[in-house]
């Protein structure tokens, strides 16, 4: 659109391209202009041409507009008047340059570095649709120094191409760098669950530009793309339908939501898609970042019902609605375009139309009642705030000429528009909208985009029902809002329908991801003592040390605190079987302390038989100390008792197994052997065995005594209380020394055990040695592969079954004898062992 200036003072124009192939229309106040549309394109064309589209005469109109609201303002350009003129941009290789020089030259001849304007040429030229076109122009306004002001009419987008100031110093994009298109969508796939997802695109560079950026975006939050269906441009503009070049993929069958990116004409092309390989029920979501008119597909859209459409939001201009209702070809009578496309749309003419065949117009007929006409869309709008930027900038110019003191000659034949540059740069105001307008990087707007819903149902008002929105206010600070039950889902397919490729894992489980999509994935239930609280969930959580997992593995319950009770049943067993021993000890005491002056009492030290049946009663009570709550002081006693009062027990049978063999080599070899069993040499057996146990148990205590402990793994239900050995070396030193004791009260034992046997003991003394061996070395492997109570209570029976096995191997076959036989218990039955002859040797 060239802008050129009239009355008063002559004002340098602006130059609009409006479209791909927008009317190549000059204009100054009160001439004419004419424009035709090819069903796709606008072009120059005569009367007689049959196709027309108000598409791109939606940007005449907010050109228009602006032009007339900024002439009206007082404020802005005072004793000025804004013009313009409107050239056509041709969409063919040969063409794009004809009319850039044709506005160069200022006349009809098209001979670079000529011009027949003398007074007026162009400060800025607003060029629309392809950076195609604006690339092409850009260097021949640079040999002019010509400010460009892009705006994008058709596709909208902000093409990084022309950002490059190096290459294009001299252009200014309007439309925002917005690459947040694909983030609404991405969070309208998360809202429904839509995970398997397919992409039909257009065949052009911009297209595959933003299937590469949703792609990227949908690979982050896990959505896969299934299949991009690129139609070819002849099929979009169904100029030819070689249906052998498009095949149909078979993976259209596994996909119920599409994404459609384009404008009406690919929306076009889906639909002759759909048509030719009758695909049915189907959901498309239709996106775009530049407006589209869907009320011109309307007779297509039954194939499209309940699709979901992003678009950008309309903007309710001040004064454009009367602007709208008040602009007619009796208004603008030199407009034969605007006449035409009224006769076609409303089938009637005003007073002094050419074209007298149809009827007079009803006088209150006008653009308002085309629907969404009255509301300018994202592309129209831009084309109102250039128009309105470049004017600013014009106008802080001249006013900083008048502060200066500077006058303009008025033979100067036009403005040097280099000078407007310093000024579109640094150009900030708000609008009649009120909104923040600026250019490029200073440009901090709000966009928003209406989430429109498509009905057909013969009693819908209107076939498109808002249904949501998505808000960009930034980079962080982005909003989807959706009103789920007012959208009308396609009719073939569940409510909301369902695209996934393996469904949700649900509470309780985890996904593991599949080698050929990260979309397609297995289920696997989450360990014990772990969690998945959410659906989907990529991990499961472990619970703390303090809880366990419930049996669905959906939330974490705290753990009781337990240990071995008296209430437990293996608890309370193994009590019962300890005071069981204790009360028999107890009562062998008794016998043995009743029967002290029969032989065979006396024949075997009754003493060290008073002794070690007193350290195995303690040691059936020390099992009680492993039982109930521990606390510190019987974590402490539980193991220094255990170690001291099986060292007076051990030690004694030592002390008993020395003198049984002093007491036969005494016979036999002579004084000394007689000496040392008369001096009582065995008797400080008990007292140096156990000091030895005393020290070794007084450096535990020194180094690390044992504590209360939480064991947290054992049991995965329990917190159970223990008690930690503190240092397990001198456990195993104290273990060590017992098991010492044991084998060389064995090793005695064995030598003797074929001595002659009136009231011998040797052989009750070795077995029972044995049997004490046996126990504690299988404890210790069963010791460490247990967990828990169990680990307390195999300790508990290790105690119990060795004193039982010391008990009974002893001193079972005396009580036998002192209360079943008690004729042998008798100095008579004595004297009759005592036979030489029956004497054996070692």
């Amino acid at each position: 659109m060239d802008s050129a200036v009239n009355p008063r003072r002559t004002l340098p124009s602006m130059w609009l391209n409006s479209g791909r192939k927008c009317p190549n229309l000059r204009r100054l106040p009160k001439q004419s202009y004419s424009m035709q549309h090819d069903g796709e394109h606008w072009h120059w064309s005569s009367p007689s041409d049959k196709w027309w589209e108000l598409h791109n005469y939606h940007y005449i109109l907010a050109f228009l507009f602006a032009i007339e609201e900024i002439n009206k303002d007082p404020r802005l350009l005072p004793n000025f008047t804004l013009g313009f003129n409107l050239y056509n941009a041709f969409n063919k290789n040969d063409k794009p340059l004809e009319n850039i020089f044709f506005w160069f030259s200022g006349g009809n001849q098209t001979v670079p570095n000529y011009s027949c304007q003398k007074q007026s040429k162009s400060a800025a030229i607003i060029a629309g649709t392809t950076p195609e076109f604006s690339s092409n122009i850009s260097p021949l306004l640079e040999l002019y120094k010509i400010p460009q002001v892009l705006i994008s009419v058709t596709y909208g987008p902000y093409h990084s191409l022309l950002s490059d100031k190096d290459q294009f110093p001299s252009l200014y994009q309007m439309a925002a760098k917005d690459n947040f298109l694909t983030h609404g969508l991405v969070l309208l796939f998360l809202h429904f669950d839509w995970t398997w997802v397919g992409i039909v695109v257009s065949d052009d560079v911009k297209s595959h530009k933003f299937v590469s950026m949703l792609e990227a975006e949908m690979l982050k939050n896990y959505i896969c793309v299934v299949f991009m269906l690129t139609l070819p441009i002849s099929w979009i503009r169904n100029d030819n339908l070689d249906v052998e070049k498009i095949p149909l993929l078979a993976d259209h069958e596994k996909v119920n939501v599409s994404v459609v990116y384009g404008d009406s004409q690919i929306i076009m092309g889906v639909y002759f898609y759909q048509r030719t390989f009758e695909l049915v029920g189907k959901m498309w979501v239709i996106a775009t970042e530049s407006y589209i008119d869907l009320h011109r597909v309307k007779r297509i859209m039954d194939f499209f019902h309940g699709s979901l459409s992003f678009l950008p939001q309309k903007r309710e201009v001040p004064g454009f609605e009367d602007f709208i209702k008040t602009f007619n070809p009796s208004k603008y009578p030199e407009d034969f375009y605007l006449e035409k496309f009224w006769l076609d749309t409303f089938e009637c003419s005003f007073s002094g139309s050419l074209c007298r065949k149809f009827k007079d117009c009803l006088p209150n007929i006008s653009l308002e009642f085309i629907p969404g006409n009255t509301i300018m869309s994202e592309s129209t709008y831009i084309v109102y705030n250039a128009v309105h930027i470049v004017t600013r900038a014009l106008h802080e110019m001249f006013q900083e000429e008048t502060e200066t003191g500077l006058t303009r000659d008025a033979n100067i034949p036009m403005l040097l528009s280099w000078q407007l540059h310093l000024f579109l740069r640094n150009i900030q105001f708000t609008n009649s909208f009120g909104e923040h307008i600026s250019l490029e990087d200073q440009r901090k707007s709000v966009k928003r985009y209406d989430i429109l819903n498509t009905v057909s149902f013969p009693a819908a008002h209107d076939f498109l029902v808002k249904v949501g929105e998505f808000v960009i206010n930034g980079q962080n600070n982005q909003t989807l809002v959706l009103n789920k039950e007012a959208i009308e889902w396609p009719i073939e397919l569940e409510k909301p329908p369902i695209s996934v490729c393996t469904h949700k894992c649900g509470p309780g489980f985890k996904k593991v991801i599949q080698a050929k999509a990260i979309c397609c994935f297995e289920c696997v239930f989450c360990l014990t003592g772990e969690i998945s609280n959410t659906q989907d969930a990529q991990e499961c959580i472990q619970c703390s040390d303090q809880e366990y997992s419930n049996q669905e593995r959906t939330h974490c319950l705290p753990k009781l605190v337990t240990y071995l009770s008296i209430e437990d049943s293996l608890g309370m067993a193994l009590a019962c079987t300890a005071l069981c021993f204790s009360v028999f000890t107890a009562g062998v005491l008794w016998i043995f302390v009743k029967h002290q002056d029969t032989p065979i009492v006396k024949a075997n030290n009754r003493t060290l038989s008073y002794i070690l049946l007193i350290s195995l009663l303690l040691c059936f009570f020390c099992s009680f100390l492993f039982i109930g709550h521990p606390q510190p002081v019987t974590c402490i006693l539980q193991q220094i008792t255990f170690g001291l009062v099986f060292t007076v027990a051990l030690s004694t049978v030592l002390a008993k197994t020395i003198i049984v063999l002093l007491a036969f080599k005494s016979m036999k070899l002579g004084r000394t052997m007689r000496w040392l069993l008369a001096s009582g040499a065995s008797n400080y057996v008990i007292p140096i065995c156990t000091l030895v146990q005393v020290v070794i148990c007084g450096i535990w205590l020194g180094l690390s005594p044992p504590f209360i402990d939480v064991d947290t793994h054992s049991e995965p239900r329990h917190l159970l209380l223990v008690c930690d050995k503190g240092s397990v070396a001198a456990f195993y030193c104290v273990l060590g020394y017992l098991g010492s004791l044991a084998l060389v009260s064995f090793s005695l034992s064995y030598l003797v055990r074929n001595l002659p046997d009136a009231f011998n003991e040797a052989k009750f003394l070795t077995f029972s040695m044995l049997v004490f061996c046996s126990i504690w070395v299988t404890f210790l492997p069963v010791y460490h592969g247990s967990q828990g109570k169990r680990m307390v209570a195999l300790e508990i029976f290790s105690i119990l079954a060795s004193s039982a096995g010391l008990l009974v191997c002893i001193f079972a076959p005396k009580c036998y004898i002192i209360l079943i036989r008690p004729d042998k218990n008798s100095l008579k039955y004595l004297k009759s062992k005592m036979d030489p002859r029956r004497n054996a040797h070692i």
